[in-house]
C-alpha cells in the first residue's frame, strides 16, 4: 500500500526517519515523501512527519459518501507544485457541492493560509481520526486520505508536563527522541534499548510509549531519580534504571539498541571563542572515545547505536563537529555515513546544536 508523508520543520532527518522504516521511500518536493507499508503507519511513532495519509483506491466523493451517516467534516490540502489556496479551498467547494446533491451536509474547513491545512488546525478538528472529519490530500493527480496529523497537544504534555524537568542538562525533545529510535531501523517487538546517558529519561520515555523496553543509566544519581519520577508519571513498569559511568559501566543483557543524547558540554549563549571550542572538543573527544570503546565489548554484532551529539555554531553560520566517524569505525563499528547520518537537529541560529549519527556494531 502507497502512503504519503508530509515531512517536518527539518525535512532532510524526517526523510532519513522514513528511509530507515520504510521501502520504497521518494521524495516528491522539500516537503512531501512516499512510502510503501504492509499495514497503515502509527503517526504517532513518527516524531519528523507532520501527516501521513494513504492512497485513495476510489474517487475522493466516493470515499466520503462511504462515510457513516451526520455532517461531513472536510478540509482539502494541495500540495502539488502550483498549488493555491484558491486551487484547494475550490476543490473542497466542488466536493461540498457533489455531496449536497446525494444528500449529505458538509461543512469546509477554510484554506486561509495556503494551500494546505496547518497541522495544527488538522490536529484539532480530528481530521483522518475522528468520525466523519477527512482531508483529502492532493499530490499531482494522485489523491490520499489523511491518516491524521501530528498529536502536538500529547508532545507538549510530555515535553512539559514532566515532574522532572532540568534545563541545565539540556532538553531532549520528545519527537527527536522517537527519531532516533526509528534511525536504528526495525526492532523486534519489546526490544530493549539502553540509554547510557538518560538524564531525565526522555529517550527512555519515548521507547516505553513505542512498546519497547528501556535501560537507563548515568553518571548522576539525581538524573536516576528524574528518569525514574518521569517514567513513572507515565505509569509505565518495563524499564530498569541504575547509577552508572558510560566509559567503564557493566550493563545487563539483552542490549538490542542503544540511543542517547550525549553530553552536549557547557551551555554557551554565543558562539564560542577558537581556543574554547579546542578544550571542548578535545574533552568530548576523549569522553566519546572511551563510551564507544565501552560499548564495543557488550554489544552484540549488529546492534544499532543511534547518538546525537554536539555540533557548535560559528561566525560565519556554519557548525563545526566532533568528527568522530574515523575514530569510532576502528573501535569496531559500521558507520553509515550517507544521507541518514551525520544530520544537524538545530533551531535557526542555536549555538550547540545536535549531529545525529547512526552506527552498528561489527
Amino acid at each position: 500500500m502507497q502512503y504519503l508523508a508530509i515531512l517536518g520543520r527539518q525535512p532532510e532527518i524526517s526523510l532519513a526517519e522514513l528511509l530507515a522504516q520504510f521501502e520504497n521511500v521518494r521524495k516528491i518536493s522539500d516537503v512531501v515523501a512516499t512510502f510503501e507499508s504492509e499495514k497503515a503507519p502509527d503517526l504517532s511513532r513518527f516524531g519528523g512527519s507532520l501527516k501521513f495519509g494513504q492512497k485513495l483506491d476510489v474517487s475522493a466523493v466516493e470515499f466520503l459518501a462511504n462515510f457513516p451517516e451526520g455532517k461531513i467534516t472536510l478540509g482539502v490540502s494541495d500540495y502539488s507544485k502550483k498549488a493555491s489556496s484558491r486551487s484547494a479551498q475550490a476543490e473542497a467547494l466542488r466536493l461540498k457541492r457533489i455531496l449536497k446533491r446525494q444528500g449529505r451536509s458538509v461543512r469546509v474547513l477554510p484554506n486561509t493560509n495556503g494551500p494546505a491545512i496547518s497541522t495544527a488546525a488538522a490536529h484539532h478538528e480530528g481530521l483522518g481520526t475522528k468520525s466523519r472529519r477527512a482531508e483529502i490530500m492532493l499530490v499531482g493527480r494522485d489523491q490520499y486520505f489523511s491518516l491524521g496529523a501530528q498529536n502536538i497537544t500529547a508532545y507538549a504534555r510530555r515535553d512539559r508536563a514532566r515532574p522532572a524537568r532540568d534545563a541545565k542538562v539540556g532538553m531532549l525533545p520528545p519527537k527527536l527522541a522517537q527519531i532516533l529510535i526509528n534511525l536504528c531501523g526495525p526492532l523486534k517487538p519489546a526490544a530493549r534499548i539502553l540509554d547510557p546517558f538518560c538524564g531525565t529519561g526522555v529517550v527512555l520515555q519515548e521507547a516505553l510509549l513505542m512498546g519497547y523496553r528501556a535501560y537507563g543509566t548515568d553518571l548522576s544519581d539525581r538524573m536516576i531519580e528524574y528518569s525514574r519520577r518521569n517514567l513513572r508519571w507515565l505509569e509505565e513498569s518495563n524499564f530498569y534504571l541504575a547509577i552508572g559511568d558510560a566509559t567503564d559501566f557493566i550493563w545487563q543483557q539483552p542490549i538490542d539498541a542503544v540511543v542517547f543524547e550525549g553530553y552536549l558540554g557547557p551551555p554557551m549563549s554565543n558562539p564560542p571563542a577558537e581556543i574554547k571550542l579546542k578544550e571542548v572538543k578535545q574533552e568530548l573527544k576523549s569522553l566519546y572515545h572511551n563510551v564507544f570503546k565501552n560499548l564495543s565489548s557488550q554489544l552484540e554484532s549488529g546492534t544499532p547505536v543511534v547518538m546525537a551529539i554536539p555540533a557548535w555554531l560559528r561566525p560565519d553560520g556554519s557548525y563545526s563537529r566532533l568528527n568522530l566517524l574515523d575514530e569510532i569505525e576502528k573501535l569496531g563499528y559500521n558507520v553509515k555515513k550517507d544521507s541518514g547520518s551525520g544530520l544537524l537537529y538545530a533551531r535557526a541560529g542555536q549555538v550547540v546544536a545536535r549531529e545525529i549519527l547512526i552506527l552498528r556494531k561489527k
